[in-house]
């Protein structure tokens, strides 16, 4: 959609009180989550911001020129940048950011801002939202990431969040380092096709694991591999000797998934599954692991042989990096709240983002 279709459908900004006492929601709206056209409006902004507006209107300083930093509380990856600018397009006057991916420190200035404040200070809170919340599983998707080294890893937290944001969760792993992700949407979004096998419930209709790997090898495309879960019904290399020896030189992975009621996946079912497989003469399929996985299980499975792994909610249950904004120039004069110091931070990591 072009800019002008853009504008078309967009929602009034709301820019004073009165706008929000006079916000009505519709009584049959199908969902909680925002759309864009609310959040690029300011409806999920704090009301405080938007009293802010009036009182500056009020005191003739609605077009005082300010520059913001945004810093966090602890370390982490940063994320949501891309956002951010849309959220801004149009609204600011220059803006510098670390790249996208970019490791940081506690305190350490990741978004600098200048322009009229009143033209971007009501997007503070989903601004800082956006930011958080991104960076936190970006950070936790990093961790998970330099614990498999070169090994794969899948994002398959999608279904642990509000399918909302589940799309913004996954583009954001793969911003920390992941190399895929299930959700349809954030794997598109980030340029990506989607990756996954078939879940469990498939075999448990079909009755048999086996049946449901040739159906699966008969339907998909040739250039899709072949994944298969081996842990439904029988013993996990009972079940992976089967399929390999049915799919041959088609089959490309076998995926363990354990249940905790079962132990789990462990280093010694790998090292079972990978042994009984090179003895058999299949020595190319390669053993993906997933459930309930975090960096020392990862390592763990890793050096026990394991070839890839799906990780869910040790991301998707990542706290969010806490960020604060602060105004640290007014009409280029040096200034701060009390306990930080005035004027901008001292940096040489931020780059100058051409606006969209």
């Amino acid at each position: 959609m072009d800019k002008a279709g853009k504008k078309e459908n967009a929602l009034e900004m709301i820019r004073c009180f009165d706008q929000v006492k006079g916000l009505k929601v519709e009584a049959d709206r199908a969902f909680a989550s925002a759309s864009h056209e609310e959040i690029l409006a300011g409806h999920t902004t704090d009301i405080y911001f938007i009293k802010t507006l009036d009182i500056l209107r009020e005191l003739g300083l609605e077009n005082t020129e300010v520059t913001v930093e945004v810093f966090s509380n602890r370390p982490g990856v940063f994320a949501g940048l891309d956002e951010v600018l849309r959220l801004l397009d149009g609204k600011v006057q220059e803006l510098w950011a670390l790249p996208e991916g970019a490791t940081f420190v506690a305190k350490e200035v990741v978004l600098r801002i200048r322009g009229v404040y009143s033209d971007f200070g009501p997007m503070e809170t989903p601004l800082l939202g956006m930011l958080a919340s991104a960076s936190g599983w970006a950070t936790q998707a990093r961790a998970i990431k330099d614990a498999a080294g070169e090994k794969p890893v899948i994002c398959f937290g999608a279904r642990h969040v509000h399918p909302a944001v589940a799309p913004v969760m996954e583009k954001a792993a793969i911003a920390g380092g992941l190399d895929g992700c299930s959700c349809i949407l954030g794997a598109k979004l980030a340029g990506l096709e989607p990756v996954g096998t078939v879940p469990h419930a498939a075999i448990i209709v079909a009755g048999d694991t086996l049946r449901i790997a040739k159906a699966y090898d008969a339907v998909m495309p040739p250039d899709e591999p072949r994944t298969i879960l081996v842990d439904t019904f029988k013993d996990e290399a009972e079940e992976t000797l089967r399929i390999a020896e049915a799919l041959g030189d088609r089959l490309d992975s076998v995926r363990l998934d354990t249940p905790s009621e079962r132990g789990r996946v462990t280093p010694e079912l790998v090292r079972e599954v990978r042994a009984r497989l090179d003895m058999a003469g299949h020595s190319k399929v390669k053993i993906f692991c997933s459930g309930g996985l975090d960096p020392e299980r990862v390592r763990l499975l890793s050096e026990a042989g394991a070839d890839g792994f799906g990780v869910g909610s040790y991301i998707s249950a990542a706290r969010p990096i806490d960020m604060t904004l602060d105004i640290k120039e007014v009409e280029r004069e040096a200034v701060a709240k009390r306990g930080r110091i005035p004027g901008l931070s001292p940096t040489d990591r931020l780059v100058r983002i051409q606006m969209i």
